[in-house]
């Protein structure tokens, strides 16, 4: 791409353009000023990211050296913990404050609830979160592995029962009659301003009249009725016209329940963003939303529709009032970390610019529009997700990255809130202090046990062969770890004022699984967990009116916190006995993980999918699945536990097999291609495959473990090849 000169910079001409006139228009701001105020701070910042970095890496060395100085003898936690500190790797902790964040959205501060996460290049994806916060809870039953037994094309009666009663015994919970149950419903009518309920021919009332706080259509002939529960909205829809209602005693339709609180517009992890072509196509979709005229084409069942972001939703009070609720996901938008750069803009001194950096300017800059017009955030905050910091120091880097960014665009100091991702092992260990940096707009830490596992690995990379990665998820430093991250949240002050959250659910067609085991999080303390899809957020957003989650805060604020000592246990393998078939077996695991992502990263661009396992089984894979999966057969091949031989012998043989399953792929069609490119046919020729190859021979080498630096740079490779 062309580049032009802007003072000091080089900027990609249609960065440059796409600032210029979309961007900028509707902001009051002048282009010649912000790039003139913009050169400035970006001159005055990419030193200190740098220098950041560095630190990194020589902390990382130390460590390295400790570990290789200490071969042959007993791990001692506190003898390590003394060296951690020594370094300023854990640095001392002070006195107990409370974060002072203002003017925070009620999604953030005062409903627990799921999050999505979603990423920014794709419109339709993103639209269909944005528009995720209300689902269909029968839809999400019925189309889903909660009810057993196989869908059928057209509309199963037997099938519909069971979700029906389903969603009934659910309403029995949460929104219990005082006599009687939802089963037994055959009318809702409101009379003296109370729902009324009539149930085996007598009228009864629900047992908290409170949760009713509103209706549609009018007393005698309701249309639907609105229930609340945990802060969080039930619309139950009446219509003896349609499909489902006119065979229901109640003429009940669906049952619609508030679902993604909140959504992650994600920069980072599951996009391929590595030049300004794709940057621009991420800064358009999040100004189409900030906007508020985000569309696009979607084609279903043979027809095409255009897909807008959902208006707010209307309802009635009984004393004739009327009142809105917000009909979208409260949006946040997930910026890339401190490592990469970008070769959109080029620095005076020749270097690329932090991605980072740019991410800051530009995504804040499209977020001026909702300033305005405040469809998203109603308070008035602009909501920025910072990943992949290392510790208190480039937690106060952020600040002031944000500080700058606040000044150039001229808005008012901490209008710019960050959510701190707790994922890497200093900010894990220092966590208090890392808060306290951003005490004045932190409104989010959550624990990301992907990336966290993988620099977990990294970190401790010299110590000896790691467990099985399998295994990792019962290890004791990541049970106290996720104990950690709320315990540390709860004792700054987060409840009532932020979100403390929780991972991702990666299994998006285990749903009855989910439902299990994703009830967890709420009862651990944490206000919001991710999930994978709309469907899963409507389904999640069940355990959150069983658990009342700011009662489980409260009795957990009296409660001691864990132990940082158990979070320095590290996943060494004692004594390594394994043998050739389980070693083999878990490097085909993680080579063909490995692979069945970057195949479709390298050439299609794809951030983020769901990518069928070894066993066929579809899991949402992104960078910090890959980061575990290459970290583990780097850790293994240096210590010997298999050879690189037997290492590329493996990664061709699951090569392979990701070749037949995407063999069939129509979305390798969709990118313009007449056919899936198979890696094992050319080994030597298949960008993919070096790629893959790249991550495990030289996955020692890379920053903290990262990818992205091969990622990008293969990619960028591909790209030149006109794909």
């Amino acid at each position: 791409m062309k580049k032009i000169n802007v003072g000091n910079l080089k900027i990609g001409s249609d960065l440059l353009e796409f600032i210029n006139k979309e961007a900028i228009p509707g902001t009051e701001i002048s282009p010649n000023i912000f790039w003139s105020k913009f050169e400035k701070s970006v001159h005055f910042l990419a030193p200190i990211n740098r220098k950041l970095l560095e630190t990194r890496e020589s902390i990382q060395k130390k460590i390295d050296e400790w570990h290789i100085s200490k071969k042959g003898r007993p791990f001692n936690k506190g003898e390590y913990k003394e060296f951690l500190k020594s370094i300023n790797y854990i640095v001392k902790e002070k006195e107990d404050f409370e974060i002072e964040t203002s003017n925070v959205d009620e999604e953030i501060a005062k409903i627990a609830g799921p999050q999505l996460v979603v990423p920014v290049d794709n419109a339709r994806y993103a639209l269909n979160a944005a528009n995720a916060r209300w689902g269909s809870l029968y839809d999400a039953v019925y189309g889903t592995d909660i009810i057993v037994g196989d869908k059928k094309k057209i509309y199963d009666q037997v099938r519909g029962k069971k979700v029906i009663e389903y969603v009934r015994n659910f309403l029995d919970e949460i929104t219990p009659i005082d006599q009687g149950s939802w089963k037994n419903v055959s009318k809702l009518k409101i009379e003296k301003d109370d729902l009324v309920l009539v149930v085996n021919n007598k009228n009864r009332n629900l047992k908290n009249k409170k949760q009713f706080v509103g209706f549609n259509g009018n007393k005698n002939n309701l249309k639907s009725v609105l229930l609340k529960n945990n802060n969080l909205h039930i619309d139950i829809l009446i219509d003896p016209n349609n499909l489902i209602g006119k065979n229901d005693l109640a003429s009940i339709s669906d049952v619609i329940i508030e679902s993604a609180i909140s959504t992650i517009i994600d920069n980072e992890d599951s996009v391929a963003a590595v030049d300004a072509e794709d940057k621009i196509k991420c800064y358009r979709n999040w100004l189409g939303i900030m906007k508020g005229d985000l569309e696009a084409e979607i084609k279903k069942n043979g027809k095409k529709f255009i897909r807008k972001l959902n208006p707010d939703r209307s309802y009635s009070k009984v004393d004739g009032s009327k009142f809105t609720l917000h009909g979208r996901a409260l949006l946040l938008n997930r910026n890339v970390g401190h490592l990469m750069t970008n070769p959109s803009i080029i620095l005076k001194d020749g270097s690329e610019i932090p991605e980072g950096i740019m991410d800051a300017f530009f995504s804040t800059l499209c977020s001026l529009h909702d300033l305005k017009n405040k469809n998203n955030s109603k308070s008035g905050s602009i909501y920025i997700v910072k990943p992949k910091m290392h510790g208190p120091e480039e937690v106060e880097f952020t600040n002031k990255l944000f500080e700058e960014v606040e000044k150039v665009l001229g808005i008012k100091s901490n209008t710019i809130k960050v959510g701190i991702m707790d994922e890497e092992r200093r900010t894990t260990l220092n966590l208090k202090e890392c808060i306290r940096r951003a005490k004045k707009r932190v409104v989010f830490i959550n624990t990301g046990f992907l990336d966290r596992t993988g620099d977990e690995m990294h970190t401790s990379f010299e110590i000896g062969p790691m467990i099985f990665k399998g295994d990792m998820k019962k290890s004791p430093w990541l049970n106290t770890y996720e104990d950690w991250n709320v315990d540390v949240g709860i004792k700054c002050g987060f409840s009532g004022k932020a979100q403390i959250g929780k991972g991702m659910w990666a299994m998006p067609d285990k749903m009855a699984n989910m439902m299990e085991q994703k009830i967890g999080h709420p009862k651990s303390g944490a206000n919001c967990a991710w999930v994978p899809s709309p469907t899963a957020a409507t389904l999640h957003a069940t355990h959150y009116h069983l658990v009342n989650v700011f009662k489980k805060q409260a009795e957990l604020k009296s409660k001691s916190k864990v132990k940082i000592e158990n979070i320095l246990e590290i996943p060494k393998a004692d004594r390594p006995n394994w043998s050739v078939e389980e070693i083999n077996k878990e490097l085909e695991n993680n080579a063909q993980s490995i692979l069945g992502y970057v195949v479709r990263w390298i050439d299609q661009g794809v951030g983020c999918s769901k990518v069928p396992d070894i066993n066929n089984v579809g899991l949402m894979e992104d960078r910090a699945t890959l980061r575990i999966s290459s970290q583990h057969m780097a850790n293994w091949l240096h210590h010997g536990i298999c050879s690189e031989d037997q290492v590329m012998k493996v990664m061709k043989k699951m090569a392979a097999i990701v070749d037949k399953q995407n063999i069939n792929d129509p979305a390798y069609q969709r990118h313009g291609r007449s056919k899936y490119q198979e890696m094992s046919k050319d080994f030597n020729g298949s960008i993919a495959f070096k790629a893959a190859c790249d991550l495990v021979f030289k996955g020692r080498q890379q920053p903290s473990g990262y990818t992205e630096p091969l990622l990008h740079k293969r990619r960028l490779e591909k790209k030149s090849t006109h794909l």
